[in-house]
């Protein structure tokens, strides 16, 4: 079937929003190492930044009714664009901060953010049921593999120092890139068509019926955030860095290749919701992922390690699309952009203090223990999510 226009446009966003993420989740630990920040504070403007994409997210999702959606796409953008342009003259721990908790860089590898919860609502509202994950999946797709393109571009500052640029400049004008493509996704959310439906359809309470549902999910997602709030990819970065004195190159490559295997995960688990069911496939294929990640951190070869890592990258986003379309399957229409809010605002929340805490452990005698921390409390998630929800079906799983 034919894509509709504004499906399109998401996906253009989506793509613009992913290359970005991709070099900025490398290049914000190295710009903070470069002005002088230890371990422990980029640890902490990690944490502030998830903090601030939970209270921005959390405020959209409980405003999207009463407001045009176009208008909050609009809004979204053009925060990428000014944090792109904003953070390059931050140099101290105080404006840093600042701008980290108020702007849209993510150091998670997760898409996360007020675009987000608007995203996922339009994108269900212009799929049927059957669909729906294989369109989450697309979205997914793309999101990835421009994420993992945009892990090969973070080795342009490297490659520009080399040719005697100041190496710090360098860094700085990938922020700038950053800002543009702000400016491209603002051209492309213009296109979406103005939608005043709903002012006479705002309803009384931003959840309903599907409360508590919403409300046990997003408990449960939020262990599973607090969990990769110990490996989001900025530290993971660091600790190669400092483990193994990876080099940029080397850690570009890396993360583009993980990026890579990430991204054709979707599809597979599209596929295998089809025939298992969303939970079963969250869950079954995030547990491998997490024995991966433990087995990594006892390794003391580099080889070992980055196979390792890239097996639990071909396994542990599985859960990102199925994740997606199962919370926009169990609730009502109206509910859905503040469903897809409130189980990402705890997400958010939870993965930002986790980020703090391993940056002290970085610093620990036994810098793996971030990764055994991860992989334990993420295996508890799948359980659980395993046991409190295998007989709640979506309704394409209901015959």
């Amino acid at each position: 079937m034919k894509t509709p226009p504004d499906i399109l446009c998401l996906y253009g966003a989506r793509a613009l929003r992913g290359f970005g993420d991709g070099f900025a989740i490398i290049i914000l630990p190295v710009y903070l190492s470069a002005i002088g920040f230890s371990p422990q504070q980029i640890g902490i403007v990690a944490s502030a930044s998830l903090l601030g994409t939970a209270a921005l997210t959390l405020i959209v999702g409980f405003i999207a009714p009463r407001y045009e959606l176009r208008s909050l796409f609009l809004a979204g953008a053009g925060l990428i664009a000014f944090t792109g342009l904003i953070f390059p003259a931050a140099q101290t721990i105080a404006p840093v901060l600042l701008v980290a908790f108020i702007g849209s860089i993510n150091p998670s590898a997760g898409d996360l953010g007020m675009l987000v919860p608007l995203e996922h609502a339009l994108l269900t509202k212009e799929t049927a049921d059957r669909d729906r994950t294989g369109v989450f999946a697309r979205y997914s797709l793309i999101g990835s593999l421009t994420a993992a393109v945009g892990s090969l571009a973070a080795a342009l500052p490297e490659i520009l120092a080399s040719n005697g640029w100041p190496k710090l400049g360098a860094i700085k004008l990938m922020f700038y890139g950053y800002a543009a493509l702000g400016l491209l996704a603002v051209f492309l959310y213009r296109r979406l068509p103005r939608d005043h439906s709903h002012v006479a359809n705002v309803p009384r309470a931003a959840l309903g019926p599907s409360r508590n549902i919403v409300y046990r999910l997003a408990a449960l997602f939020s262990l599973d955030a607090f969990a990769g709030g110990f490996v989001v990819q900025s530290l993971l970065a660091l600790w190669l860095f400092q483990r193994f004195n990876l080099s940029l190159q080397a850690a570009s490559l890396y993360f583009f290749c993980s990026s890579l295997l990430g991204a054709f995960s979707f599809p597979v688990a599209a596929w295998l919701a089809k025939r298992i069911g969303l939970i079963n496939t969250m869950v079954f294929t995030h547990i491998p992922s997490s024995l991966c990640l433990i087995a990594a951190a006892f390794s003391s070869s580099l080889t070992v390690v980055l196979s390792l890592l890239l097996v639990r990258s071909a396994l542990s986003q599985m859960d990102v699309p199925t994740r997606s379309s199962y919370v926009m399957a169990v609730v009502t229409p109206a509910e859905r952009t503040a469903a897809a809010s409130v189980t990402a605002v705890p997400r958010s929340l939870a993965s930002s203090i986790s980020p703090a805490i391993a940056g002290f452990m970085l610093a620990g005698p036994f810098s793996g223990l971030p990764l055994v921390v991860c992989g334990c409390l993420k295996i508890g998630y799948d359980l659980a999510l395993l046991r409190m929800f295998r007989h709640t079906k979506p309704p394409e799983e209901i015959a």
